[in-house]
């Protein structure tokens, strides 16, 4: 097998990991590591139907649970927000491009509002008025539903934050690689067509950070393939 390029050793290299879709149970996840989702209906572009990573990202502290919770919103209490509470998009970058596409889709104006980061309260009390709750609400509830029923994960354990995260931690890498693949293309029904957002559009990724980077190199592939014999192991330990 002759294999063309780093980002289709990444995805080959990535097979062997389980993959998660919602439902699944938050303590089945690491409190640390890099994550990788995919879309239904969108495959990489290396021959044959194998899926295509759409984003790539990690976290800071422990936190990797809760950053998955973040974005599938196993809370439902992160629902019950106000003109002066932030909205789960604001917790949840992901959540928010996903919205974003949606509005713009419908050539809807309130994109603009749904762009202001509500977590600053000077935000929540210049602009709070503004707000359409119940609006909101619909919106976020439309994004779960995306979410769970229409992608799904892997991820890879790494303890050392410095070495996973940042300008000169491998998610960095991880993104440029994928990013730089002239074969992985979006479908022409991809929902990241109608974001706001050029870079989304261009990459054919959830993601507007690191898409310039370096991609990785030998002994980020020694890292990976190290973190995925971990990583199988954890899991079948389990």
């Amino acid at each position: 097998m002759v294999i063309t390029n780093s980002c289709e050793w990444l995805h080959r290299q990535l097979k062997a990991l389980p993959i998660f879709k919602y439902p699944f149970c938050l303590e089945d996840l690491p409190q640390n590591g890099i994550y990788f989702f995919y879309e239904d209906g969108e495959n990489w572009g290396h021959g044959g139907n194998l899926p295509r990573m759409v984003r790539i990202g990690t976290h800071k502290g422990n936190n990797f649970r809760s950053r998955i919770n973040d974005h599938f919103l196993f809370n439902d209490r992160k629902m019950s927000f106000n003109q002066m509470k932030a909205a789960p998009k604001d917790r949840s970058i992901f959540r928010k491009n996903i919205g974003r596409s949606l509005l713009n889709k419908e050539k809807d104006d309130y994109l603009e509002i749904w762009e202001i980061d509500f977590t600053p309260r000077e935000n929540r009390e210049r602009y709070g008025h503004l707000r359409d709750i119940q609006k909101e609400k619909t919106i976020e509830s439309e994004v779960t539903q995306i979410l769970r029923e229409n992608f799904s994960f892997k991820f890879i354990m790494m303890d050392s934050q410095i070495k996973r995260m940042g300008g000169t931690g491998l998610e960095s890498s991880l993104i440029g690689t994928v990013a730089s693949c002239a074969f992985c293309r979006p479908s022409n029904n991809w929902l990241g067509n109608y974001s706001p957002i050029q870079k989304i559009k261009e990459s054919g990724l959830w993601l507007v950070q690191h898409l310039m980077d370096d991609e990785i190199n030998e002994k980020d592939k020694i890292t990976i393939s190290n973190a995925i014999t971990k990583t199988k192991e954890w899991v079948g330990s389990r």
